[in-house]
Parts: C-alpha cells; structure tokens; sequence
C-alpha cells in the first residue's frame, strides 16, 4: 500500500514511519514530492490518482468543511488522522510516539479493507509518566550491588 504523509505531519517522521512500514508499503510526505503548499481537495484527489491508497493528516477539521469532507469520500482514500495532544516538543513526542506506535497494524488493516476507511489515532495523554525511576540505593535491582 502507498501511504501519502500530509506537510502538516513533522517531516523527520517521515524516515522513521518508511522504515517501520518497508518493505510491505511505501510512505512519502507531500514535501518529498513537491506538493507543499497544495490545497487539500485537489491534494487528495492528485493522490489517489498517484496510486496512493491512504492519507494521514492531524488536520481533524477537514470533517468539518463540507468540499474537504466530500474531496475524502470522493478520492477512496483511507483518511488517518491524529491530534497533537499538547503544545510544542511535548505535543510532537506524544503524537509521534503515537503514529509509531500505531500505523504498522492500522496500515496492515488498511490494506485488506475492501472499501475505503476512516481511521483516528489516539493520542497518549499529555501528563501520563511513561516511565519509572528507581534509586538503586534505596531500591536497587537485583545484583545490582555485586
């Protein structure tokens, strides 16, 4: 399956999400192929005619413009979508951590759909710890003093 990266998606995420995706489906960001800049309905329609078969974007109000809306239902494309779940470097590792976490399986699902899907990412929280910290003189692991 090719997978169609809007500009609005970091664009350092693009070798990472190619690389967790090879070698079954191919991912581009629009900048890679000179389209920054081009407005979505004619976007996705140049997509679908590329051979592209999935579309992620963290624009969610396309829903809500009624041509964005009818130019998803008219392309056939699969439409990801994903929120930034905080400002700044916080938001980016949160949503990145998020569209890694989850594209491999949902693209896979993707690619055996027989019609097009419409598909949101969530988020992890902002504020959640993903992480435990120890002090090793209080709690140490064991063989940790050998």
């Amino acid at each position: 399956m090719r997978v169609l990266l809007d500009e609005n998606v970091p664009e350092p995420l693009h070798a990472v999400l190619a690389r967790l995706l090879r070698p079954r489906h191919e991912v581009d960001h629009v900048a890679a192929i000179a389209w920054r800049g081009k407005k979505d309905v004619p976007l996705l329609r140049d997509a679908r005619r590329r051979g592209y078969a999935a579309f992620v974007t963290n624009d969610v109000s396309q829903y809500d413009d009624p041509d964005e809306c009818d130019a998803i239902r008219r392309s056939g494309l699969h439409h990801v979508t994903y929120q930034l779940p905080a400002s700044g470097l916080d938001g980016l590792a949160l949503a990145s951590a998020a569209l890694c976490a989850s594209l491999r399986a949902l693209v896979d699902e993707l690619d055996v759909a027989g019609s097009q899907r419409l598909a949101r990412i969530r988020s992890f929280r902002a504020g959640t710890r993903r992480y435990e910290i120890t002090d090793p003189a209080t709690r140490p692991p064991s063989n940790y003093w050998r």
